[in-house]
């Protein structure tokens, strides 16, 4: 492991202040055309590797519909700052499981009746053949199918 003193030199180690689960915004220098800017990287940390000057994080994110990974080592000189949005509670070190993932998981509105497209749902129970409750969402006020008028 000399080596990496050699090439990372003697820099302290930065203890990572988020973890796995976490949403961040990571700061980035840019380099183009021998002029400097700051970029920004904004997503949920899926993974979190290594120790030392090796150490690495992978942050997530959702852009025009696409997922995009980057991975970012944390002694890097072109990170200018890493901020915490927000602290996520996950029980795992490693989210590959949110590039399944689509959209996000729906609640339950307490509110009997919403509306979708126009169409008032309105929850009911009725009882099955076992006179247990069975919940079922009955369309109210559904329009009529309609055919379109015949080309000419």
């Amino acid at each position: 492991m000399d080596w990496l003193r050699v090439i990372h030199g003697e820099q302290p180690s930065t203890p990572l202040t988020f973890g796995t689960g976490d949403e961040v915004r990571v700061w980035y220098r840019i380099t183009e055309q021998g002029k400097e800017r700051l970029g920004q990287f904004e997503g949920i940390c899926i993974r979190s590797r290594g120790c030392g000057v090796s150490r690495s994080f992978t942050v997530r994110r959702i852009t025009y519909g696409e997922g995009v990974e980057r991975t970012f080592p944390v002694d890097a000189k072109i990170i200018s700052r890493i901020e915490v949005l927000r602290k996520g509670k996950v029980h795992r070190a490693r989210l590959y499981f949110l590039r399944r993932a689509i959209g996000k998981t729906r609640i339950q509105s307490q509110e009997p009746e919403t509306s979708v497209g126009g169409v008032a749902i309105v929850n009911r129970t009725s009882e099955n053949s076992a006179g247990e409750p069975e919940r079922m969402a009955v369309a109210a006020d559904k329009p009529a199918a309609s055919t379109p008028p015949p080309r000419s």
